[in-house]
């Protein structure tokens, strides 16, 4: 009796989940505002990403840092003078619909025609959950070692865009980086894979026309 109520209260929450998710893409959508969910395990360079998108795409760009304590992340966006919402998550793993939601009332939508939303650094919690977002971006790192796509296969599979960062130093940690773009081809053979070093500045371009031809 009780492993039936939790799959009924789960699949409440995930019901109701999926209701705010569509509002909100509703929302964005109307104010013209095309989103990205980053996802991706801690170290695996989110955050660094996005600050380089932020200073290379020619956009108007808003980001909401979500974390068990946002104000690190939310900090380094901060400086550069955009829009910055940061979520606590608190024992939480993952962002949701319901707080994304309340983040919007805090944010000049009107201003933003680019919203980066980075999600708490974990493979596995985010992935049952929409956010509203028109696109989802998983940036994964070799130091986690060549078979963490393998081992996660469901983020990978819901992904439109992998990248696959920190080829420069893929040797030195023993990492294939063309083994987990294959994996990542194999679970979604729809998703564009880029193999990135943001140190050295490869792939980084590849990364920012992915996300603009999304958002034609």
């Amino acid at each position: 009796m009780h492993k039936i109520a939790e799959v009924e209260i789960q699949h409440d929450i995930m019901v109701a989940n999926k209701k705010i998710a569509q509002r909100n893409q509703r929302m964005l959508d109307k104010a013209g505002v095309f989103t990205v969910d980053v996802l991706g395990a801690i170290g695996s360079g989110k955050t660094s990403l996005i600050e380089i998108l932020i200073q290379k795409m020619n956009h108007k760009i808003g980001v909401i840092a979500g974390d068990v304590i946002s104000k690190f992340d939310a900090g380094r966006f901060q400086k550069y003078d955009i829009p910055v919402i940061g979520l606590n998550t608190g024992k939480e793993c993952h962002l949701d619909a319901h707080l994304v939601e309340h983040a919007f009332q805090d944010l000049p939508l009107k201003e933003i025609d680019l919203l980066f939303v980075e999600n708490v650094g974990n493979l596995i919690c985010p992935v049952d959950f929409d956010l509203g977002s028109h696109m989802r971006m998983v940036v994964v790192s070799v130091t986690e070692g060549d078979d963490t796509v393998e081992k996660h296969p469901l983020i990978f599979k819901d992904a439109d865009l992998v990248v696959i960062n920190k080829i420069d130093i893929a040797e030195a940690v023993g990492a294939d980086e063309e083994k987990m773009a294959n994996d990542a081809k194999m679970l979604n053979p729809d998703v564009e894979v880029i193999k990135s070093s943001l140190k050295t500045g490869e792939g980084v371009k590849e990364i920012i026309k992915a996300i603009e031809d999304f958002m034609k």
